[in-house]
């Protein structure tokens, strides 16, 4: 879906931090308890990570920009809690401690899926491709600054479940995701560097491929050698 957390490729949100703290997996206790409760609700909800995105992507945009990454995840969670009926709103407040966790434990586990067979793949290492311009209202993996912007396929990475129909309990839709390179010009305009390029894992239904240009041919009659 379109939304404040599609970020990729807007200006105006200042420069990423590197400092140590960034490669910090947790800041505080609170953001390691998020983890591990998120992990084990996702599998008692019966819910997936499609899903899970998709309920960060519906965080209010304000929100959404004044919170941490743990902050987002627990919002997320929460919100799938409620949609699963496991507990209520009221409930979240009241069982924040152990009796919130021994609540997710107690949600029956979601059965496994069987393994479908793999189709075959569509495109061919090499080819020239257009990433389609859609604008999904659900949950999606192709990010804006793509849509509509030709690359070229590197790599085939195999069959994977379709994020935008998984997200919403439509079925995997099972699919090929292919590594495609795009030159950063192609995406971002002539301030970017002319050597630069971008590579995104995209799938199958994301793409198409790129018309191909047809090549100009000069009408104009070729002078005549005189004769000596």
């Amino acid at each position: 879906m379109n939304g404040i957390h599609d970020l990729g490729g807007m200006d105006g949100f200042g420069p990423v931090p590197r400092g140590e703290e960034a490669y910090v997996a947790f800041h505080s206790a609170w953001e390691a308890r998020v983890f591990a409760l998120t992990n084990a609700a996702l599998t008692r909800a019966g819910a997936n990570v499609d899903e899970f995105r998709h309920a960060i992507e519906r965080i209010a945009p304000a929100r959404y920009l004044a919170s941490g990454y743990y902050q987002r995840w627990l919002d997320a969670l929460e919100t799938l809690l409620i949609e699963r009926g496991i507990l209520t709103r009221s409930e979240i407040g009241l069982r924040a401690g152990s009796e919130g966790v021994a609540a997710i434990a107690a949600a029956p586990v979601a059965a496994a899926r069987p393994r479908a067979k793999h189709p075959a793949a569509k495109f061919s290492i090499g080819a020239r491709v257009c990433a389609r311009n859609l604008n999904p209202a659900g949950h999606t993996r192709l990010p804006r600054y793509a849509r509509g912007r030709i690359g070229v396929i590197e790599r085939n990475r195999g069959v994977h479940v379709f994020p935008d129909t998984n997200a919403h309990q439509a079925g995997p839709a099972r699919q090929h995701v292919y590594s495609v390179a795009f030159r950063a010009r192609e995406l971002f305009g002539a301030p970017a560097h002319a050597r630069d390029r971008i590579v995104l894992d995209l799938w199958e239904d994301y793409l198409e491929l790129a018309a191909i240009k047809p090549v100009r041919r000069s009408t104009a009659r070729k002078p005549k050698r005189k004769l000596r």
